[in-house]
């Protein structure tokens, strides 16, 4: 990827009441979600991860506990139980399926378990920190013309259902340095929704999904993401990624259309997690990967 691209700090102000924690969504992803939320696709091309220990449930074996790593520089509490977290901002659609299973009594599901996800844009800014540079040479985010609200897009809860699933639909996320492609969540129990959140409870498990790098890279040659230009880090070079294929979070992914990109991506994984542990979010993996411009005090905390 190359090319400059000015860098204005333009302000912008963007009032956005969330209703029902659905929002419609523009771009590549209102283009791309009738088919990619889809019950069936024209065609698929998975992407399989390899892992030290893994298969599902339904196998009769169970797999290893995930391997909890850090929640990085831009968490924030308070994010709204939704399942769709785009808030209008554009990218390529990704219907994110996954499964919550208890790896210390045969991966049997963990109904009522809140899946808690957040990621960066096509263009590496996160909810809350809009002005931490990205690395490289990208837009403001200001200047991406959504109607995304500045403290919680890309950010969100769902609560599993009687066979441990949950959904989100999103988009996938661009990058920023040092880090690859990747989404952060987190696994809680004990707690319920409350006033549009999730609270209460403990976090069980604190983890990161990775996507496959030539996946990741033709992503990342289509609009919005192109107007973002530098050196992505592939996830061989990761500080996070570890290599152990879907038991460190690395996703199967599905396309809509084989030939297609842009139309979209279902995502896949199994979470095993131990329900009696406590995760504080420190994790294990890497330094968090703060960009150049370090992480800076989010702007305010998001708003139920």
């Amino acid at each position: 990827m190359t090319g400059n691209h000015r860098n204005t700090s333009i302000t912008r102000r963007r009032a956005l009441a969330v209703a029902g924690g659905t929002v419609a969504a523009g771009g590549l992803a209102a283009a791309g979600y009738q088919s990619a939320f889809a019950d069936t696709t024209t065609a698929t091309t998975t992407t399989t991860a390899t892992a030290t220990a893994t298969s599902s449930a339904s196998s009769g074996t169970c797999m290893q506990l995930m391997s909890s790593v850090t929640e990085g520089p831009y968490y924030l509490d308070g994010a709204l139980v939704r399942k769709n977290i785009t808030e209008g901002k554009s990218g390529v659609p990704l219907t994110l399926r996954l499964t919550v299973v208890d790896a210390t009594d045969g991966c049997t599901p963990v109904p009522g378990a809140a899946v808690e996800i957040w990621h960066c844009d096509a263009w590496g800014y996160y909810s809350g920190y809009t002005t931490a540079n990205p690395g490289g040479s990208a837009p403001a985010e200001s200047e991406d013309g959504s109607t995304a609200d500045d403290k919680t897009y890309l950010r969100g809860y769902q609560v599993a259902n009687a066979n441990g699933v949950v959904t989100f639909e999103t988009i996938v996320p661009g990058w920023y340095t040092p880090r690859t492609c990747h989404i952060h969540l987190k696994v809680h129990t004990g707690g319920a929704k409350e006033d549009g959140t999730y609270e209460g409870g403990k976090v069980n498990f604190t983890g990161q999904l990775f996507f496959d790098d030539e996946i990741a890279e033709s992503i990342f040659a289509l609009e919005p993401y192109s107007k973002h230009s530098g050196s992505y880090t592939k996830l061989a070079d990761d500080m996070v990624y570890d290599g152990g294929g879907a038991s460190s979070g690395l996703l199967t992914l599905k396309a809509v259309h084989k030939k297609d990109p842009s139309k979209g991506y279902k995502g896949f994984l199994t979470l095993g997690i131990d329900p009696d542990a406590e995760s504080t979010g420190a994790g294990s993996g890497g330094g968090g990967g703060t960009p150049p411009s370090g992480a800076p005090a989010p702007s305010s905390s998001p708003s139920s």
